[in-house]
Order: C-alpha cells, then structure tokens, then sequence
C-alpha cells in the first residue's frame, strides 16, 4: 500500500500514477524494481518516489 499522507496533492498523484499505470500497460520500462507487483502498483511506486513526475503541458501557440 502506498502511503499518500505526505504528498501535498492527492488528485495529482491519482492522476499522474494512472496516466504512468498506461505507459507501463503499453510497453514502457519500470524504472522501480517491479517483484511481483501489478503495473498499477509500481506506476503508484515511481510516483510517490519522485522517479516519475508531472510534465505541466506546454504553452500552445496562438
């Protein structure tokens, strides 16, 4: 079980683990050791680890 009490937004971690939990279901490299977790659970791991991180979309031209 992650423990989500220390990170300052909940609804970001949701979100940013969940669109990671894709990545990983397409194909792309864990960058946690992974064991005999679920892609859900580790994409959760690198997350609260702050091995994987929010990109801000960039600005779009007017």
């Amino acid at each position: 079980m992650i423990d989500r009490s220390k990170l300052s937004n909940s609804f970001e971690f949701v979100v940013t683990a969940g669109a990671r939990a894709r990545q990983l279901l397409a194909g792309s490299t864990p960058r946690v050791v992974v064991g005999d977790h679920k892609r859900t659970t580790v994409a959760q791991q690198e997350v609260a680890t702050g091995v994987v991180e929010k990109i801000e979309n960039p600005p779009k031209p007017e």
